[in-house]
């Protein structure tokens, strides 16, 4: 019986000495390619990749045949028998993505595709290298992926959902096996083996981040491309050569730092400093900006489903700028620019200060989402898990040439840290999904203070310090609320009354959800923002959990119009409004606001008052 590969430690020594024997192996020219027209079943070629550490070595690549237009229009796929090194007991491992393979020392393609779990045999699909190099030298355009939105208040639930609508990828393999043709192959098993086929999973390296964010990624990743596994980072002194051959494993970075996620394959060719990877997509994203990583084998993941490589992360050696779907394609050099997030989570009550730093690539759709789950991450590693807890949240998202994007709000219950985390996220869906302008995110700085305890209060009355009110005058407003302990605190607001303001008022006193309804029931919806500069401002303008409203309102007509608001309408206005059908919807105001105050206060507030005033003329 062959011993797995995975248990021959004692021939160790023989194996390195092999590993040293085959990374001498010269390799074939990377200029030197093999069209797919000829490429014939009963071929024999060689594959190189790393199953362990960074030594590249040689696998046995037997053509059985060629599946065209199996993964659309001219999209080709040579089908292949692998054997050698560990394949026999592991078959085609995820990390094997991109692993070149030669034919009479010409370059015919990258191993890509396997044939879904369980599989007897060490079936392979490899993308042409012609194609790879055809879809890199394609414009660099594709419609932007718009970002998930995160919709309020987020739940455990809600939060999965999230994360499988952000990584629904479309499936490339074949649908209908009628429309695959074949060479070599039996007409009728190559339109089975055209369904069949999968993208070899991409492992995901997943460094600092908790049981609870990993179960997340795998339960939402597994099966939908990508195949989640603790990454680390790898010995320097292993990945001295900086540069990147054919064979050599490499990692293209979405999050660095004191969290890490990359995912990993092979390379196929490294041409002028220009790398071809993986031979399917990534996420098929289009033009990106991924740092280009050394990796490492630290082990081999044996599985009867689907065996899997298993890296740790190296330093950067260049930038991915294209993520197709024949692969992912970069340049040797430095590394693109990331956004530098930096979170500081304080707590008295333990006399604790932490402070995290870490990179995320600048994508619309993962900057946003990897912010929120790096949040949760530090929420879930440094704080209270079960029961009700408070995180106060303060800081600033620096926005190229725009006005700063302020956070300053408090979160409390049992979801405070979700919460806490998808407010932190939600300014950053909007940005990265407006239509004015591109954003560049120039940083994120977060500071979380910690309360291992619920921080509530709850308005209890309102009321005026005066006997008598008159137009002009500045009164004082009394306002009682009472915490979550019984302890009560008293605020005081200096309302002014308007000079040309008479007859029957009322003082509102709200907090920002029962506020926003009231307004809602009124037909007054948020105007819509004209430019990236109106939106930054209605972004820093949102109602916080942690304040008071107060509005002076009068009973007086007015209307909404196309979205925008008019108070203090004369009835023939109104009546001219109403008969102009033209004029789109038009929704009636019963009352007039004349004057706006906040209170801020250290608990999430709630609670709402409404004080009737008479004033006389002045």
């Amino acid at each position: 019986a062959i011993e797995p590969y995975y248990l021959m430690r004692p021939f160790a020594p023989i194996v390195l000495a092999s590993l040293i024997f085959l990374s001498l192996i010269p390799l074939p020219a990377a200029t030197e390619r093999m069209p797919l027209g000829e490429v014939r079943p009963g071929m024999i070629g060689v594959g190189i990749t790393v199953f362990d550490g960074s030594a590249r070595e040689e696998f046995t690549v037997h053509i059985l045949g060629v599946l065209r237009n199996v993964m659309g229009p001219r999209r080709n796929i040579i089908v292949a028998r692998l054997e050698g090194g560990p394949l026999a007991e592991t078959g085609v491992l995820q990390g094997m993505s991109g692993s070149p393979v030669y034919i009479d020392d010409r370059l015919v393609g990258a191993v890509s595709y396997s044939l879904g779990f369980f599989p007897k045999e060490p079936i392979a699909g490899l993308t042409p290298i012609e194609e790879m190099v055809e879809s890199d030298s394609a414009p660099a355009s594709m419609a932007r992926r718009q970002p998930v939105a995160l919709q309020l208040p987020v739940t455990q639930d809600s939060l999965r959902d999230l994360v499988r609508q952000a990584f629904r990828r479309v499936q490339p393999f074949a649908a209908q096996p009628s429309k695959v043709q074949a060479v070599g192959l039996n007409p009728t098993e190559a339109g089975r083996l055209g369904t069949l086929l999968r993208p070899i999973a991409t492992p995901l390296a997943l460094s600092g981040f908790v049981s609870e964010l990993h179960d997340l990624w795998e339960s939402e990743f597994n099966g939908r491309g990508f195949v989640t596994t603790v990454g680390g980072s790898a010995v320097e002194q292993e990945m001295s050569d900086p540069r990147l051959q054919p064979g050599d494993s490499v990692g293209a970075s979405l999050i660095r730092g004191d969290f890490a996620m990359t995912g990993t394959g092979t390379v196929t060719m490294v041409e002028n400093d220009r790398v071809y990877a993986f031979g399917h997509p990534f996420y098929n994203l289009g033009p990106v900006r991924f740092p280009m990583t050394r990796a490492s084998i630290t082990t081999l993941l044996p599985s009867l489903a689907i065996s899997s490589k298993i890296a740790a992360i190296g330093h950067t050696l260049g930038t991915f700028d294209q993520d197709r779907s024949t692969g992912i394609f970069g340049t040797l050099g430095p590394g693109p620019k990331m956004v530098p997030i930096k979170i500081a989570l304080e707590s008295a009550e333990r006399n604790l200060r932490q402070t995290f730093k870490f990179e995320i690539v600048d994508n619309p759709l993962f900057t946003p989402l990897l912010t929120y789950v790096s949040v949760l991450n530090t929420f879930y590693s440094w704080t209270q898990e079960v029961g009700a807890t408070t995180y106060l949240v303060k800081g600033r998202a620096q926005v190229q040439n725009r006005a700063d994007v302020l956070f300053h709000d408090i979160y409390t219950g049992t979801d405070a840290s979700i919460s806490a985390a998808a407010a932190i996220a939600a300014p950053l869906v909007a940005l990265f999904a407006n239509d004015f302008a591109p954003v560049t995110l120039n940083s994120l700085d977060i500071t979380i203070t910690s309360i291992e305890e619920p921080r509530t209060a709850t308005l209890q009355r309102v009321w005026l310090d005066a006997s008598r009110l008159r137009a002009g005058d500045t009164v004082p407003l009394k306002v009682l609320s009472r915490t979550y302990r019984g302890a009560d605190f008293l605020e005081t607001v200096m309302v002014e009354i308007p000079p040309n303001a008479s007859g029957r008022l009322q003082i509102l006193v709200s907090d920002a959800i029962q506020l926003t309804q009231r307004e809602q029931q009124q037909g007054r919806t948020p105007g819509t923002a004209q430019s990236l500069d109106q939106m930054i401002q209605a972004l820093n303008d949102v109602r916080r959990n942690n304040r008071l409203y107060v509005r002076l309102l009068q009973p007086t007509p007015g209307a909404v119009v196309n979205g925008e608001t008019l108070p203090s309408l004369p009835f023939s206005v109104l009546a001219v409004l109403e008969g102009d059908r033209s004029g789109g919807g038009l929704v009636r105001l019963l009352e007039a606001t004349l004057g706006e105050w906040q209170i801020q206060t250290d608990f999430a507030i709630s609670g709402s008052r409404l004080l009737t005033i008479d004033v006389e003329a002045g």
